[in-house]
């Protein structure tokens, strides 16, 4: 049997062959798993849920059926979805984890990000996540029309995308480092939670690293997103594998 990691889907209605590529994975290979985990950013943006879309509706019923089947459903928030709530996620039949999370995989402490804390080097994003976690500013921006919602979550977007574009121009080597983890963080993270294992997404470099901390060798495991391919960490008793999943046309 084989445990599922999956990662920065974005799911959004304006690229449904990735929509089709996630709903077909869990009929078919998430069917037959010990477990799925979802590692943030499950959807392009989460304003609520009361948002009525349809794309939301269809993903909640794929998720619930393979929760049905007997296969455990778990969420991480990430940096695109952290207002999913208990509502949309009791529809979906997923547990939501803290971040991080350690949890045990055949025998073994894994710890389990989105990815996001890990880039420290990034200050304005940090600052952004802290302001955005803060339960008071949830609650007003909560109870905003899903009209005004919508809107500021279409302006956020535009924003990130002009800074980093900004950013690019300015100094791509230095936009690579910023938006990627800081290696020091890693390291005291894996440290701080004595494991030797780390599965994260959010920078969108699928790859497994080696390395040193705590004073015993690691591994990093970096989900990839689900862009133009889809993208799954396979793990069982006798190891792991990142694998990229084509879209059939």
């Amino acid at each position: 049997m084989t445990t599922l990691f999956v990662s920065d889907l974005h799911l959004d209605p304006a690229r449904p062959a990735i929509t089709a590529l996630f709903l077909r994975f869990l009929r078919e290979e998430a069917a037959g798993a010990d477990a799925l985990y979802v590692l943030g950013d499950l959807f392009e943006a989460w304003v609520g849920d009361d948002d009525p879309s349809a794309a939301g509706a269809e993903v909640a019923a794929g998720l619930r059926a393979l929760a049905d089947a007997g296969v455990p459903v778990y969420f991480i928030h990430g940096n695109r979805d952290f207002l999913l709530g208990r509502d949309y996620a009791a529809r979906a039949g997923m547990r939501i984890l803290p971040d991080p999370a350690v949890v045990s995989l055949y025998g073994r402490p894994v710890l389990l990000m989105h990815g996001d804390l890990l880039c420290s080097d990034d200050v304005a994003y940090q600052a952004f996540r802290a302001q955005t976690r803060d339960p008071a500013w949830q609650a007003r921006f909560l109870a905003q029309p899903l009209a005004a919602r919508l809107a500021f979550a279409e302006q956020a977007r535009q924003a990130s995308m002009a800074r980093q574009q900004e950013m690019i121009a300015g100094d791509r080597a230095g936009f690579e480092t910023v938006t990627d983890v800081t290696p020091a963080t890693v390291e005291a993270t894996l440290a701080r939670f004595g494991v030797d294992t780390l599965i994260h997404g959010h920078t969108h470099r699928p790859a497994v690293h080696a390395l040193h901390a705590g004073g015993r060798d690691c591994r990093r495991i970096v989900l990839g997103d689900w862009y133009e391919q889809g993208s799954v960490l396979r793990v069982d008793k006798d190891g792991m594998a990142l694998e990229a999943l084509a879209i059939v046309r």
